[in-house]
């Protein structure tokens, strides 16, 4: 049996470098920095930096990459276990490598790009050096790719891009984008859209506004408008018509990086959770001698383990197939799962908290939104519940007859006359 809930000595001497390491290196950053992909800001370099070559030292840099990349190699799994400490800390991301959305547009460039492409965009983009933007989602359509209407159209050695674009992630700090539009509206939107790099500061780039979610004044996901913006055919990326692919390509492991880190940000509420708990004093004594604080404990614990166990499952199935599409039920069960529990434990949290818990002296209502962005980002819960449910029913065959499976009396009866010869042999031998 294979069975074992334990990590190799070897790696696991390495995670607990790196849970130090986040812990007193990387997590203070969060609190005297700006935003983690503006490159250009000079902090960035002299205090991101000499960590970022910390983690080169270690072997940890950009682990979801191959060795001919820079990377590790590292399986699912494996990224499971560090994720659920770089999650701990918006900055440990990018001190390790493997920041969205620069990770999933490094990984479809080193499938599908040209050797120009990784050369130009690729190797800066695993350096470190320079940010991406995937700009794949518009205004009236959302993340459904049937509804988009952005176009290229080839013109002589180039395309022309015309269109609109939603939540483009760090459009600000990004030195190119991955956008995709629809290059032959005669067919299916599946084999009829394709991707493209576009240079930051390409004529006809506009950020109409940075958007922010919830309560921020500065906002990083980008409303942008193409406007007759021309790159050249060897932009292209990957095959004309191949866009919907290369996205499957990189939402499926971006959905369970998500839920990796996701655990971080969950534990960290709940440790917070624990803590008030037998800190805060009562007449009665401290909340954790209360029931009802004892069960919202209770019940957070449980919500995680289990949560913590369908990742790394899924991880595990997916380093077993290396096939996204064989695991795309279990990919769709995580990213519905995930949201709820976020939002369940942080809610606990910040009631337990009191007013301080509502208040800006405290992360739960950041972490609310956050809680509430998951839900909708890489595709909505209720599109995922029901990938879940139409796998999980597509080989189910209706009952022949008028009563189901499961009838009592149906199967009563046919178990008397499998076993009436017996039966009446125990009876007449008595």
């Amino acid at each position: 049996m294979a069975w074992d809930f334990e990590t190799d000595a070897a790696y696991q001497e390495l995670l607990d470098w790196a849970d130090a390491f986040v812990r007193d290196e990387v997590e203070p950053l969060d609190l005297v920095l700006g935003d983690p992909y503006d490159k250009s800001d000079p902090r960035f370099a002299a205090l991101v930096r000499p960590l970022q070559e910390e983690v080169r030292k270690r072997g940890l840099w950009a682990c979801h990459l191959g060795p001919d990349l820079g990377g590790q190699g590292y399986g699912q799994v494996k990224l499971a276990l560090l994720n659920e400490i770089l999650g701990r800390s918006r900055y440990a991301p990018s001190v390790f490598g493997c920041q969205a959305p620069d990770s999933g547009n490094a990984e479809i460039l080193a499938h599908f790009g040209s050797a120009g492409q990784k050369e130009r965009y690729l190797a800066p983009l695993l350096d470190g050096a320079i940010s991406s933007s995937y700009s794949m989602t518009e205004p009236h359509a959302g993340a459904d790719p049937t509804l988009f209407t952005t176009r290229a159209v080839r013109d002589g050695d180039g395309w022309v891009i015309n269109g609109e674009k939603w939540f483009s992630s760090n459009a600000r700090h990004a030195a190119f984008l991955i956008v995709m539009a629809v290059t032959n509206p005669d067919v299916s939107a599946y084999q009829g859209m394709s991707m493209f790099i576009v240079p930051a500061g390409a004529p006809g780039l506009e950020i109409v506004r940075n958007v922010g979610v919830g309560g921020e004044r500065e906002g990083s996901h980008g409303y942008l408008r193409y406007t007759d913006v021309r790159v050249p055919a060897e932009n292209l990326l990957g095959e004309e018509g191949g866009a919907f692919a290369i996205a499957q390509t990189r939402l499926g492991g971006g959905r369970i990086h998500h839920a990796m880190r996701t655990i971080a940000q969950v534990r960290k509420a709940f440790d917070m959770m624990c803590e008030r708990a037998v800190s805060r004093e009562t007449r009665r004594g401290p909340l954790a001698r209360l029931q009802l604080t004892q069960e919202k404990i209770a019940d957070s614990w449980i919500e995680i383990e289990q949560f913590r166990l369908l990742v790394l499952r899924t991880a595990w199935l997916i380093d077993k197939h290396r096939d996204y599409k064989r695991v795309r039920k279990d990919i769709a069960a995580v990213k519905a799962a995930m949201p709820k529990v976020m939002h369940d434990v942080v809610q606990r949290a910040m009631h337990l908290h009191g007013a301080l818990g509502v208040s800006n002296e405290m992360p739960f209502a950041a972490m609310l939104m956050g809680a509430q962005a998951l839900a909708i980002a890489d595709g909505p819960t209720e599109v995922h519940k029901i990938t879940v449910a139409r796998q999980l029913l597509r080989d189910r065959e209706p009952v022949p007859g008028l009563w189901p499976s499961g009838h009592l009396p149906t199967r009563r009866e046919a178990a008397r006359a499998r076993y009436a010869e017996a039966l009446e042999r125990a009876v007449g031998d008595q």
